[in-house]
């Protein structure tokens, strides 16, 4: 370095130039892991709300392949600087065995998309994709609590989304094409709600159709379902948040039924965010997207 140099005198970073995180020597980190990670925009609210609070941290994104896990998780959490995690797709489940202790949520949904460690070291893992979507739902006026809803994807945003309808009191009916793990989550739910989740080949007729697969994040991705054979009225609800108005949403506008977006699933759960990583008192979501910049910005599936 040169004495000309600012890290040399202890002055941040600002790397993407104006309004970009500043890093410093004492800048503690978060990563959000998924493959891929070029649409999640997590870090897009989540740094301006450091900024805010006057925290000194960053979130940065982690291009980590299914196979590449078992290397990377842990060599993460051996960095002493770096305090959590947020997990997405497709890795929610895996990254579960990661943690050291399980919230509730996180056990029944069988999948994380938050990590944080401990005081003592120690790593927590949860899930706040379903409390998220559920809220967003209610924020919308919709109520879940009282409606019966066929979830199509029964992976780590699916099992936590079918887990927070329930806990609502909706009626939930589950499918995906890999059925083994639509049985488990079923298996796994049906002793704590008997009778009020069941599985399926495909969709059934309900109140609300979730689409809480993967499926829309890219331009030739086939639809998750057929808006156009669902009944009038149906709500037609899509977690993918990038494009907001996804294909889905698009045929099932064209179809003349009601839609609901995923952007908001992600305002609601950044509240829960400030609470898991102690990152200052919690505060309603429509604060939490003005502290972002305004409009909640479009993510990845849960992150």
């Amino acid at each position: 370095m040169t004495g000309t140099d600012p890290a040399a005198h202890g002055a941040p970073l600002a790397p993407g130039g104006p309004g970009a995180p500043a890093v410093s020597g004492t800048t503690r980190l978060y990563a959000v892991l998924g493959d891929p990670v070029s649409q999640v925009q997590a870090p897009a609210m989540l740094n301006p709300l450091f900024a805010r609070l006057g925290t000194d941290a960053v979130l940065v994104p982690v291009h980590v392949r299914p196979g590449d896990l078992d290397v990377t998780v842990p060599g993460l959490q051996r960095v002493r600087n770096l305090d959590g995690l947020l997990i997405t797709v497709p890795h929610k489940a895996d990254c579960l065995r990661f943690a050291d202790e399980i919230s509730p949520a996180a056990r029944l949904s069988g999948s994380a998309n938050a990590l944080r460690r401990g005081p003592d070291g120690r790593w927590h893992a949860d899930n706040f994709d379903g409390v998220g979507f559920v809220r967003g739902l209610r924020a919308a006026g919709h109520r879940p609590g009282t409606a019966t809803v066929c979830v199509a994807g029964a992976g780590g945003a699916g099992s936590a989304i079918a887990v927070a309808l329930l806990l609502a009191g909706a009626r939930v009916t589950v499918w995906d094409t890999d059925t083994a793990r639509v049985e488990r989550l079923v298996d796994r739910l049906a002793p704590t709600w008997p009778g009020r989740v069941h599985a399926a080949d495909g969709p059934v007729d309900a109140d609300i159709a979730v689409n809480a697969t993967p499926l829309g994040l890219r331009p030739d991705d086939p639809l998750p379902f057929t808006p156009g054979r669902l009944r009038p009225g149906t709500l037609v609800a899509d977690i993918v948040m990038k494009p907001r108005r996804t294909a889905l949403l698009a045929a099932a506008e064209a179809c003349g039924l009601p839609v609901h977006p995923g952007a908001p699933m992600l305002a609601e759960q950044l509240a829960l965010y400030r609470e898991f990583f102690a990152l200052g008192d919690a505060a309603g979501p429509a604060a939490e997207a003005a502290a972002a910049g305004g409009e909640p910005a479009p993510a990845a599936v849960g992150a």
